[in-house]
């Protein structure tokens, strides 16, 4: 391997990672920001907001059907009402 050959292999690693960006508005954030901010993945309290509003209205789907196996699973914890249902 030659000196030179090291300064594409970083460039091409680099390359391959992308910062971290709010899923509402795109901006980048932190590199740091999975570890310090309480709003992480979003970039802004107004962001989390607008996700959680878009829920609420719909705009957002959960698109694997729940099946029986799911909650026979022993390992998940169910709140004691849906445990009254079953």
């Amino acid at each position: 391997m030659f000196p030179d050959d090291s300064v594409h292999l970083v460039d091409d690693v680099n390359a391959m990672i992308r910062p971290q960006t709010c899923p509402i508005c795109e901006k980048e954030l932190a590199a740091d920001a999975g570890l310090n901010s309480p709003l992480f993945p979003f970039c802004s309290q107004r962001c989390k907001d607008v996700d959680l509003y878009r829920w609420g209205e719909g705009k957002y789907q959960i698109v694997e059907p729940l099946k029986p196996e799911h909650l026979q699973n022993p390992d998940v914890d169910l709140p004691e009402e849906l445990e009254e249902l079953l």
